[in-house]
């Protein structure tokens, strides 16, 4: 499936797990079935979001494969193959390829960090290898550094790389970044909270973690947005901004798997060093899902 110009909401899928920490596959079915039911534009697995920093390449693997074979070609998967370590991303992303992958979501080099020029081999050695497009993934909250925009300057023109997901929550920084938006190098926004706010610099759309609770809200506030419906779309930004925020209040995913759970959809608990929310945590997300009319 060709999604070079994929526009919309992109859900950060989280990764169900079962009671003894494996994998729920049967539930990873259901929630790729949610999502085409509600219209979401793309799925993303194995990403921040899907836990794949605590989980084994083998389980990696089966993850892209089963989601790529559920998906069937009636949604797009994106799999996250990033690394600290170049020739491990290398090898994913092939791996994710082979498999089935749409697309893949690659992240700057976490720990390791580098200079301008590592940082552009890193992402030019998966781009130079692979058929699929690649969207960069800009997320120095996580990874303690940043891709500059001068390695954006260079990066977007080469022909595998398709975009940008920009979750830094700088707006100063994805301004100077949304120049090279265009018909060939998307930005999408990897914050909910300045969705609107980046489409209207020219984003293509949001990589969401509220999806995974407000598929269908999310996918129309992009849509209405895209649309024309400037007004429509920052009235959704805004009508679920404290359920968002309260969505961040502990390192993600852990809050959004707790409001999943507490809507019923049972996706299981974390692996170490995640752990459970603090009981105020909790409640404060609890009475925001209340107050949209979730609960």
């Amino acid at each position: 499936m060709n999604i070079r110009n994929l526009k919309g909401s992109i859900v950060a899928l989280v990764t169900p797990f079962n009671k003894d920490g494996s994998i729920n596959f049967e539930k990873l079915g259901e929630l790729i079935e949610f999502h085409i039911e509600n219209r979401t534009d793309a799925v993303l697995i194995l990403g921040t979001t899907g836990e794949s920093s605590t989980m084994t390449h083998e389980e990696d693997n089966a993850v892209c494969e089963y989601a790529v074979k559920r998906a069937a070609g009636r949604i797009p998967v994106i799999a996250g193959s990033g690394s600290n370590c170049t020739q491990t991303m290398l090898e994913k992303s092939l791996a994710y390829e082979k498999l089935g992958a749409d697309g893949l979501l690659i992240i700057s080099p976490y720990y390791n960090k580098a200079n301008d020029e590592g940082m552009y081999r890193h992402f030019k050695t998966v781009a130079d290898a692979v058929s699929i497009p690649c969207i960069l993934y800009n997320v120095p909250g996580r990874t303690g550094c940043s891709i500059s925009e001068k390695v954006v300057a260079r990066l977007k023109d080469h022909p595998n790389i398709m975009g940008i997901k920009e979750a830094s929550g700088n707006m100063s920084y994805t301004a100077k970044i949304a120049k090279y938006a265009g018909a060939d190098f998307a930005l999408y926004c990897g914050n909910d909270d300045i969705a609107v706010p980046t489409m209207a610099l020219g984003g293509s759309g949001v990589i969401s973690v509220s999806a995974n609770i407000i598929p269908r809200e999310t996918h129309d506030m992009m849509a209405a947005f895209l649309n024309g419906d400037t007004a429509g779309a920052a009235a959704a930004q805004l009508k679920y901004l404290d359920f968002i925020n309260a969505l961040f209040c502990e390192v993600n995913p852990v809050p959004v798997k707790e409001a999943m759970n507490m809507l019923g959809m049972d996706v299981g608990g974390f692996r170490l060093p995640l752990c459970e929310m603090e009981d105020a945590n909790r409640e404060k997300l609890r009475q925001t899902m209340k107050d949209v009319g979730l609960l």
